[in-house]
């Protein structure tokens, strides 16, 4: 996360040889018609410039942008005396206000950086939530624009995803709502229920299907992927057991990623397959690597 002087600067000092290369051309990170790419949550634990590095390092050609490790400012230092629910508003609010002001040439040079490394940002996650004011949602739109994506990606709930019908509209862009795994409330993306309410408010809504989570919550994603692929547009790779079981290494629990991976290289079906890491290990850079291996060999 970067402050605001940091946040417009875009030279990529010390990036390796295999990521200058990656210059002249795009990476090309399609496996059997199937096009694998990165959220870049999965690298939470490095800066941007480090994050775009190791992108073109494992030679990703697309990424679903995550702006709290990349992009946006980190939460100001509590003020002497301040209690935590007050430090908590004051980090609410001077993000608002970054996110209101911040120059959209910021979020061109943040493009610029990964056209340079042949990556292609596909998605900006801009996760709208209750509390977010019209502004704050229309400025979303815009920082997307700036970053030459057309697709948001947003864990929201139902009641926000009804504000957000207008902008879609007004800017001609998809929005594709995440899924976690609870199923208790059902103002949350978890049950396909709650996919179907969305999809039903705008044309311009889809799914960006967490297959993990969806397992964690006890759904097929097989299944909801044969039925609802015309409207999915990213899936989250990721390995969960059920029973809202943990983020285990791929392979190790029940969520079927090779199957899903066949799938959509069988139907030829242009949904993005994103590895998003998220369980624990030593290196997030060998871990990702580690999971694109096991793309590449559901794949062959």
């Amino acid at each position: 996360m970067y402050s605001r002087r940091e946040f417009g600067k875009i030279a990529l000092a010390g990036l390796p040889a295999t990521a200058a290369l990656a210059q002249t051309r795009p990476l090309d990170s399609k496996i059997a018609g199937v096009q694998i790419g990165i959220q870049t949550y999965s690298f939470r634990d490095l800066p941007l410039d480090r994050a775009v590095a190791a992108i073109a390092e494992l030679g990703l050609g697309e990424c679903e942008l995550f702006p709290p490790a990349h992009v946006e400012p980190g939460a100001p230092a509590p003020a002497p005396g301040q209690s935590p629910a007050e430090a908590r508003k004051a980090a609410r609010e001077a993000l608002r206000n970054w996110r209101l002001t911040v120059s959209l040439d910021d979020f061109r040079m943040v493009r610029q950086k990964f056209n340079n490394a042949g990556i292609r940002i596909y998605a900006y996650n801009y996760s709208f939530v209750d509390d977010f004011t019209d502004e704050e949602i229309d400025r979303g739109f815009q920082m997307t624009q700036a970053l030459g994506a057309n697709i948001i990606t947003a864990s929201s709930t139902l009641t926000t995803a009804k504000r957000v019908v207008p902008f879609a509209e007004k800017y001609n862009m998809t929005v594709a709502y995440h899924g976690h795994s609870d199923v208790r409330d059902p103002n949350q993306f978890a049950k396909p229920e709650s996919f179907a309410a969305a999809l039903a408010m705008s044309r311009h809504f889809a799914v960006n299907l967490d297959i993990g989570h969806f397992v964690a919550a006890n759904y097929d994603p097989i299944e909801y992927i044969q039925a609802h692929h015309d409207r999915i547009v990213i899936l989250h790779l990721k390995d969960r057991k059920r029973d809202q079981g943990l983020n285990v290494p791929w392979g190790q629990g029940d969520t079927p990623i090779k199957p899903v991976l066949r799938l959509l290289r069988d139907q030829q079906w242009p949904i993005r397959a994103y590895i998003e890491y998220e369980y624990r290990g030593a290196d997030s850079i060998a871990e990702v690597k580690k999971c694109f291996e096991y793309c590449k060999q559901a794949l062959e």
